[in-house]
């Protein structure tokens, strides 16, 4: 059974709720690692489940879940940070979770970020920034912050589970898709993410340092993924980082 633990009392309403789990290009876990590298918002919680791998993340040497909530009061936001990819057969119970998250806590809205693989003769798109919203209103904000909106495509993974339950629910949800080369980890589509974000959340993360700390996030979670495969723990199937496959 997964469960999210908390351990701080925070009122959360009105905040935006920020997820990357890996995917294609890792994007998200580069763009949420280095928030969390530069913002320094406050570890708060983590997920747990009998079903998820036995795997633990050190950090400064301090034994911790790996997968961390973190909070930050003058951001006004909670992002999720995972250090491996999650098996399949656990996509909708960990997204039923955040979702109800989410809606209990009086979020105000939903970030997604993740990976774009381009077909090939798509290399135009390399440098576009593309999402998918749960309402008009949402993709209005897209669309007006450069972002070309997705008419036509299949997503996949906890961030196509959080937006299908989003546009069921009525949550405002957004998707960031940044377009990434068929097995290539790249610091610049976590550039292309940050910048969206900081225009969505009015934040100000300067990307100055990004590629060094893309590369230790690319190493630490490949090794991850890695172990995870050979250990073959509560594992059903292999994880799931083709990501979404797009066409605008």
């Amino acid at each position: 059974m997964v469960e999210i633990r908390l351990n701080k009392s925070i009122d959360f309403k009105g905040m935006t709720f920020v997820e990357g789990f890996p995917g294609a290009g890792l994007v998200g876990p580069m763009t949420i690692s280095y928030m969390i590298e530069k913002l320094k918002p406050v570890y708060i919680g983590y997920i747990e489940g009998d079903e998820l791998p036995p795997i633990m993340s050190v950090h400064s040497g301090t034994p911790m879940p790996s997968i961390r909530l973190y909070y930050s009061k003058e951001g006004r936001f909670v992002c999720i940070l995972s250090e491996y990819s999650i098996p399949p057969e656990l996509v909708y119970p960990i997204s039923d979770k955040i979702i109800k998250f989410v809606r209990d806590g009086g979020f105000s809205e939903i970030i997604s970020i993740g990976g774009m693989p381009v077909r090939d003769g798509d290399e135009k798109y390399l440098d576009t920034v593309f999402s998918i919203s749960s309402n008009d209103k949402c993709a209005a904000r897209t669309v007006k912050m450069g972002m070309k909106r997705v008419n036509e495509g299949v997503s996949t993974g906890i961030g196509a589970v959080l937006m299908l339950k989003s546009v069921e629910d009525k949550i405002d949800n957004i998707n960031i898709l940044v377009p990434v080369r068929d097995g290539i980890t790249d610091p610049k589509y976590a550039e292309l993410a940050i910048q969206n974000i900081n225009n969505l959340m009015k934040l100000e993360i300067d990307v100055t340092e990004l590629e060094k700390e893309a590369k230790m996030v690319e190493a630490k979670i490949n090794e991850l993924i890695e172990k995870n495969k050979s250990a073959h723990q509560t594992l059903k199937g292999e994880p799931d980082q083709a990501g979404p496959s797009m066409y605008a």
